[in-house]
Order: structure tokens, then sequence, then C-alpha cells
């Protein structure tokens, strides 16, 4: 390792054990908890499923073991370490745009991705005082916007103050406690679910796909939930790898945030629908899966009050970690131009939270707007689905396009083997990243806004 490289390790994480956490904590949240409940509710269940998971093992993990490299061989942030690998290889500075994507990705990503870190906020808030029925409750939510905007404001100055603070005492810190605490709720809260839930219904609609629901709108569908969930296009990767040490296995670190972030949404998906379908209730219940449908299955169970505590206190460490991760994946590209880290993340916060603020404003003042009515696929799209298809469907995708493209043959043969090694392991990467990831990325590009 180099004294430049030494010195960049040493200011980054105190372990592999603390970076593990963090990117874990980044890939995990609501993409998992709440996100892919939903969609795989709506979408086939078990169809839904086996797409997914073939989306994180041949395009999720090529792509985050691509970012993890870029950003250590780099030695820099998004951008950054690309301007600088492609100086080094002579390649085009029209790679640079996936900077730009990297920067602008996060930055509205946690703009939006705060309005229902609120939701969450407002939710765990309401355990400790009478609640009313659940779904007049979240109805009654969405039409206030001063009880929005209150959620969706501590929320982000949390997350923003976490950011102010250098890795190892902000998102390592947080993560170290905060993961842990998660994982041990979840594994709890589906434990008991298991027990007086209908846990073979559950099981048969999650695991026995019935492939007669499939559609091309289901596997875009999951292949972007992979990158939602993994948090891969949006730069993050790149900006915590740059911090790596040499001597850290990407391939290993990789596959563990892969399965740790996979199993995490199966887990979530049979903690949700045994108690779902106990109850009788719909499991295409959309969005407000976890806000509607879920809240009122404890209504109606023993100890439900706790039940309710206990799962929006999970809900909140997974949105809080992953906007944390979200919000230091922007602030980064600031960093990288020599802004200091507390004033790069307060003005990212303060950027994302004017629009989260006409994000919030779709669900009460601006609810009748529909921005791009003119586009057929967005008739009738409200400004929050705008952005959530947008972030989730074709950005996120396009830069991991970009990136496999940069990865795979903008950079010379070999020039990321000492990245990505034992030898066999890279020629195997390298040939997906190459052929595999791109066709299979400009393949759901065509078929959803072709």
């Amino acid at each position: 390792m180099t004294h430049s490289e030494n010195s960049r390790a040493t200011a980054g994480w105190s372990s592999t054990a603390g970076f593990f956490l963090a990117a874990t904590g980044t890939a995990v949240g609501l993409g998992n908890v709440w996100r892919f409940p939903f969609l795989a509710g709506e979408n086939g269940g078990g169809a839904f499923v086996v797409v997914y998971l073939i989306a994180v093992l041949m395009i999720g993990l090529p792509l985050m073991m691509a970012e993890l490299a870029i950003g250590r061989k780099g030695r820099a942030a998004g951008d950054q370490a690309v301007r600088n690998l492609s100086g080094e290889v002579g390649a085009s500075p029209w790679w640079g745009s996936i900077g730009w994507l990297s920067f602008i990705i996060p930055f509205v990503g946690i703009g939006y991705y705060s309005v229902v870190g609120g939701w969450v906020s407002d939710y765990f808030a309401m355990a400790f005082v009478n609640r009313a029925d659940a779904g007049s409750e979240f109805n009654d939510m969405l039409a206030d916007p001063v009880r929005l905007l209150v959620g969706q404001t501590v929320f982000l100055s949390l997350v923003t103050y976490v950011v102010t603070k250098d890795i190892r005492q902000g998102i390592e810190r947080i993560a170290k406690f905060m993961m842990p605490a998660f994982f041990l709720l979840l594994l709890g809260l589906a434990i008991y679910a298991a027990v007086v839930g209908d846990f073979a219904r559950a099981v048969d609609f999650l695991l026995a796909p019935d492939f007669s629901a499939l559609s091309t709108k289901v596997v875009m569908l999951a292949v972007g939930q992979a990158f939602f969930s993994l948090a891969i296009g949006i730069g993050v990767m790149m900006a915590f790898g740059s911090y790596l040490p040499s001597n850290v296995s990407l391939f290993r670190t990789a596959g563990g945030i892969c399965l740790a972030d996979t199993l995490v949404a199966i887990i979530a998906g049979m903690m949700i629908f045994p108690l779902l379908f106990a109850q009788g209730l719909d499991p295409q219940s959309g969005p407000g899966l976890v806000f509607i449908t879920m809240p009122g299955a404890f209504d109606a169970m023993t100890g439900g009050a706790v039940l309710y505590f206990l799962f929006f206190a999970l809900l909140f460490l997974a949105a809080f970690t992953t906007g944390v991760g979200t919000l230091e994946a922007a602030a980064a590209w600031l960093i990288n131009r020599g802004v200091a880290r507390p004033k790069a993340a307060i003005w990212c916060g303060i950027g994302a939270w004017f629009i989260a603020l006409i994000t919030m404003l779709s669900f009460n003042i601006l609810s009748a707007v529909r921005p791009l009515e003119f586009i057929a696929m967005f008739a009738e799209s409200s400004i929050f689905d705008v952005i959530d298809l947008t972030i989730a469907n074709l950005l996120l995708p396009l830069n991991g396009l970009l990136v496999a493209l940069f990865a795979g043959w903008a950079m010379k043969n070999n020039t990321l083997i000492r990245e990505i090694s034992p030898a066999g392991v890279y020629r195997i990467w390298h040939g997906i990243i190459r052929f595999l990831v791109p066709l299979g990325l400009i393949s759901v590009l065509i078929s959803l806004w072709g």
C-alpha cells in the first residue's frame, strides 16, 4: 500500500467490520422492509422474488464489485475516482458523467426518500400516543402538509447531522449500533410472525413462484428493486471503497453485503406476510402496506401496541442508515471539490429538504399535478411517483450501465485486477461486467422506456 493509500485508509474505516456494517446499513433500508414486500405483494410474489434474486446475483454483485474497485483504485469518491482512472488509462473525459449521476441520483433520492422517512418517524412517534384507525391515520397524515413537513424535517436533520461527522465518528459509529439492533428486531419479529401467523401460506406466496404471473413490467420492477435495495448506481460504494485498504477482498465483501441485503428482504417478507394472511388482509396493498395494513394487523393481536412499537423502531433504523449513506454519497461530490465536510453535508441537506418539500406536497396541495402527463407511462403519475420511477427504473440502471461499460471496456485489461483477486475471480467478473451486465441493463432500459 502506498503512502497516499495508507493515509486515506487510515482516515476512513476503523476496521473491515466497521465498513461492512456501514455499507450493509446503506444497502439495507426501506427498500427491503417497505418497498420489497409491497412490490412482491403486487407482482406475483414468488415469481417477482426469483427475478429479483437473479438480478442481485448477475447484475447487482458484479456492479457492486466494480464500484468498490473504482473507488479503491481511484482513491476518491464518484466523479474524482472516474477522472483519476480515465486519465491513467487515457479514456475519454466523457466518462465523468458517471460522477455527475453519482451526485444527482443520491441528492434527489434522499430528497424523496426523506418523505417516506418522515412517515416512518411520524408512525414511530405515534407508538407513544393513542393511535386511531390505521387507514384513516395514514390518509390524515398525507393530507396534512404541516405534519409531513415536521416528520421529514426531523428525519433529514438527524441524517444531515451524522454526515457532518467524519466516516468513523459518523456513519460507522451509527452503523455499529443500529445494524445489530436492526437485525435483532428483524429476527425477533420474523420468529413471532412464524409462530402466530400463517407461515405456510407466506412461504408458498414468496418462495413458490407462479411464472404465469411474470410480465415485462414485473421483470423491470424486480431489476429496479435490486438496484434500489443494494444502493448501487448512486456512487456510495465508490465513496466507501475509496477508504478501503488494498488487502480487503472485494469479492467476499460485496458478496457478503448482497447476501445480507437479500436475506433481510426475504426475512422482511416472511415477517410481514404471515401476519397479513393470518388476519385475512390483502398483500396487494401497495406503498401503504406497512403504514395501513400492518398497523391494522397489530391492532387485532394481543400485545399489538408492543408489536407496533418494535416494528416501526425496526423501520426507522432501516430508513435512517440508508438515509445517512445516501446523503454521504451526495456530500462526497462537494467534498471532492474542496468543500469542508460539515458545510457539504449541510448544503446537501438543505437542498434535499426543498426537493422533499415539493415531493411531500404531491400528497396534498399538489396532489392533482401530473408533471409528465404528456408521456404515456407517466400520465397518471404524481410528483412522488415520477421521481420514484425515474430514480429506480431509469437513472440507477443507466448509471449502472455506464459503470459496467467503464469498468469492462474503458479500463484496459487487468487495470482492476489488483482490486479484484484472485485472477480466476477477476476473469469471471470481467467477462460478466463486459457482456452480461450491459446486455441485461440495455434490455431493461429498452423494455421499460422503449
